[in-house]
């Protein structure tokens, strides 16, 4: 072998180990730092913690409801790190996790990327734990399979804590 082919099996080595380590370190920050958090908060004068479903999140439309109409019309955090956040609720489901995807994202190390998902069936609004690893509780219930959700009773993901209001 040439003293050439055998510089160049040298350096080739050399820059396969540090793409190796470099690779290695990127995995490591991301483990320590998390995802990254899409902020998403619209501030108003009138509500200083009203959010708004903006950027690549899809959009929730309220739907045009009759006066008598008893039904929830918001989602309200009311613990946790987003407390005070409000989503009007529409005709399609809310996801809720920490994927910046997610309709209401969350800064909360104990949920999950996709955590559950709220959604509308019939009259009634319903509850589904999307595979989480910490639970979905609806008040003191772990929640197995989809469940009704009446307005005001409190949905616990993560830290946060969640209640349908009119």
């Amino acid at each position: 072998m040439s003293e050439l082919t055998v510089t160049l099996l040298r350096v080739g080595y050399l820059v396969l180990l540090w793409v190796f380590v470099l690779s290695a370190i990127s995995v490591l920050r991301r483990d320590l730092y998390g995802t990254k958090i899409v902020d998403r908060r619209v501030r108003s004068s009138r509500q200083p913690a009203a959010v708004s479903a903006g950027g690549d999140a899809p959009r929730v439309v309220t739907p045009s409801r009759g006066r008598g109409s008893a039904g929830p019309t918001r989602l309200v955090v009311t613990e946790g790190p987003l407390r005070g956040t409000t989503l009007p609720l529409g005709t399609s489901s809310v996801l809720i996790g920490r994927a910046p995807s997610c309709t209401l994202v969350l800064d909360d190390d104990y949920s999950s990327s996709r955590h559950a998902r709220i959604f509308p069936q019939g009259d009634q609004w319903w509850v589904e734990d999307l595979g989480s690893t910490n639970g979905t509780f609806l008040g003191d219930q772990r929640v197995d399979q989809p469940t009704p959700v009446p307005p005001g009773m409190q949905v616990r993901v993560g830290q946060s804590v969640l209640e349908l209001q009119r």
